[in-house]
């Protein structure tokens, strides 16, 4: 009797870890993680600070602004209440929630993507940190995004401002993208596509 209560003992904690192996891939290596944080730690960072040193830069000016390059690029002040061309203006949780999901899905790419793709990691890394760094403007800004990049893009119109998370998000978008497009399939599904 002891003897097989201990057997049942022994399996147990086995049978559990194979059923979380089972159910949890394991994690991707640690240099795919250190890529993936890495950037989203410099790109949350980056933005961040941007806004603080431009906004307290540009709010000790007369005019709230500055240009940087005659009939090209200059630094504003602008408060976005909405999402990119000021879509769901005003919609405060809708955003948030919208943030907070695309945040999980993007963890959730990353957790289960494969360890050799790094332009991936990299460009979910960018994605994560452009995310965040709207949505604490939106969290601790009365719902906010602060913008101050205002480019000229034809003479008379502006393009709407944004900020470096705009940048971030269009880098990443633009990198994951080229990396579905490019990036070689598994030999596997070679010989389906054959076949």
């Amino acid at each position: 009797m002891t003897q097989s209560t201990n057997q049942k003992t022994d399996t147990t904690p086995n049978a559990d870890a194979g059923c979380l192996k089972r159910l949890c891939p394991a994690l991707p290596p640690f240099s795919a993680q250190l890529v993936f944080w890495l950037v989203f730690a410099a790109g949350l960072s980056l933005d961040l600070w941007t806004k603080r040193v431009v906004f307290t830069w540009l709010g000790n000016l007369p005019r709230n602004t500055v240009t940087i390059v005659d009939g090209f690029l200059r630094f504003i002040t602008a408060e976005n209440p909405g999402a990119a061309f000021g879509i769901a203006a005003g919609q405060r949780g809708l955003l948030v929630a919208i943030s907070v999901v695309a945040i999980a899905v993007v963890l959730a790419v990353f957790l289960f993507s494969a360890g050799e793709r790094r332009l991936i990691h990299f460009s979910l890394g960018l994605f994560a940190a452009g995310v965040c760094g709207n949505l604490y403007d939106r969290l601790f800004n009365n719902g906010l995004v602060r913008d101050f990049i205002d480019v000229v893009y034809w003479p008379g119109r502006h393009w709407p401002a944004f900020n470096v998370a705009d940048s971030i998000l269009c880098v990443a978008v633009g990198l994951l993208v080229l990396s579905s497009v490019f990036t070689p399939k598994p030999a596997q599904e070679r010989g389906r596509q054959q076949k």
